[in-house]
């Protein structure tokens, strides 16, 4: 009966990947939003729609906060916020590679408490409650133990190199590069890689899931000035966010101008 709000989303997830992969590497319909917002293609704008229906259809009483919709003023009355990109990692998706995402969050007077992160064409499956830890395909997952800066292996895009963004110089990582940030988060909670980190400003719909899968499994995650980051603000973006083993967050961040 899909009671559980994890289940729900989960399921949700799920009927959004059959949407997505049917437009995937079929030439979808798609164009540039403007305001260097990136790309939109027809396929997230389907899931979106089919994500409203759905999850209305069992929580009535939730608001919600999509990158594919108009903000709905009235998500500031409710306890209870799906938070959503439909796809995370459009130009990826449209040039048919596999790093992008759906991704659905649950918050709660602003903190998230269920998540979920799917990848279609890679049939990962990353979902997390508040205190009940990560899973990736049913299984449990933890992040890394490195806390050393120096060689470690962060997933950031190559403007994070830019000295403008550092005290000194750019510290000596190594870095990696998956165009959606709610799958960096999800790679970091696995353990794959050390830490990500974007220093720009971030829209909550593309972290809020990824964000709870990480801090279940073992990372601290930050904005880049050191805070919490909180869900459902009036403008839903965050100043960037860095995700890792609590002490290699620490030192990274003493490193940010």
């Amino acid at each position: 009966m899909l009671e559980n709000d994890l289940d729900l989303i989960c399921k949700a997830a799920t009927e959004a990947g059959k949407i997505a992969m049917r437009f995937y590497r079929n030439n979808p319909t798609h164009w540039e939003k403007g305001d260097g917002q990136g790309p939109v293609s027809e396929a997230d704008l389907e899931i979106d729609k089919m994500l409203f229906k759905f999850l209305s259809t069992y929580r009535p009483n939730y608001g919600f906060l999509s990158e594919e919709s108009e903000y709905n003023n009235d998500r500031f009355d409710l306890k209870d916020i799906f938070i959503i990109d439909p796809i995370d990692g459009t130009r990826s998706f449209i040039n048919g590679h596999e790093n992008f995402a759906i991704s659905i969050a649950i918050a709660k007077n602003g903190i998230i408490n269920d998540a979920v992160v799917f990848l279609p064409a890679k049939n990962l499956l990353y979902d997390a409650t508040k205190d009940k830890g990560s899973r990736l395909n049913g299984n449990k997952i933890q992040t890394g133990n490195n806390t050393i800066v120096n060689g470690s292996r962060i997933l950031a895009s190559e403007s994070q190199n830019s000295s403008k963004l550092w005290r000194n110089t750019p510290p000596a990582i190594e870095r990696h590069f998956r165009s959606s940030l709610a799958y960096r988060l999800c790679l970091v909670a696995e353990g794959r890689f050390d830490g990500m980190m974007t220093l720009r400003p971030t829209w909550e719909w593309d972290v809020a899931a990824g964000n709870l899968i990480c801090t279940e499994a073992g990372c601290d995650v930050k904005t880049q000035d050191g805070g919490n980051p909180l869900y459902n603000e009036k403008i839903p973006k965050m100043n960037g966010m860095i995700a890792g083993n609590p002490i290699l967050v620490d030192n990274l961040l003493s490193y940010i101008k």
